[in-house]
């Protein structure tokens, strides 16, 4: 009996996670493949265009409420990545976010819709920007399908309390993987 509580268990949450068909991607950015430099931050070092890439989704599970998008390096060398894209409350209705919808103010972005503070601090599309030299790192752009109309954040919420509010209230994801490095630094 307890074997089987356990097996329900885990298969109940791994339907949480995954709904037939649903994805993303970025007519921008080919999965698995590296990132333009327009994708870079501006500022830490690097001198990118700091502009976030379209995304497209379809496929969306039954019950979407709204959605989130999170773009997030597991490789920066923090100890706990790095969070450089934070969107939340996108209406259900909606089924991408154009070409620099990161920019700071959320003018690009849909009705309703807002940025959350990266790790960079500001509310916007924080570029990518790894050290130099450092192997590519790996950007994962990941789009929540919610069973919420809006998420509650105050307004200086941090990345970890959206990423948690966020995963709280996630139906199904749709995910991909992107890479970026920097060559190493001139002696």
């Amino acid at each position: 009996m307890k074997h089987t509580l356990l097996a329900a268990a885990l298969l109940g949450a791994s339907a949480l996670s995954y709904s037939a068909g649903f994805a993303v991607h970025s007519p921008e950015i080919k999965a698995a493949s590296p990132m333009a430099k327009k994708f870079e931050f501006n500022g830490f070092g690097c001198a990118g265009d700091n502009q976030s890439p379209t995304l497209q989704w379809s496929h969306v599970p039954a019950g979407t409420k709204s959605f989130a998008v999170t773009v997030y390096d597991p490789d920066a060398p923090t100890g706990s990545g790095w969070w450089h894209w934070l969107v939340i409350n996108v209406p259900a209705d909606v089924s991408a976010l154009e070409a620099n919808a990161g920019a700071e103010g959320g003018a690009h972005l849909p009705a309703g819709a807002s940025h959350v503070r990266n790790d960079y601090g500001v509310s916007g599309w924080g570029g990518v920007c790894p050290p130099p030299g450092d192997k590519p790192h790996r950007y994962i752009f990941k789009v929540h399908a919610l069973k919420v109309d809006k998420i509650d954040l105050p307004s200086n919420a941090t990345a970890a309390l959206a990423g948690y509010m966020i995963n709280a209230n996630t139906l199904a994801t749709a995910r991909f993987t992107a890479t970026y490095g920097r060559p190493a630094a001139k002696p």
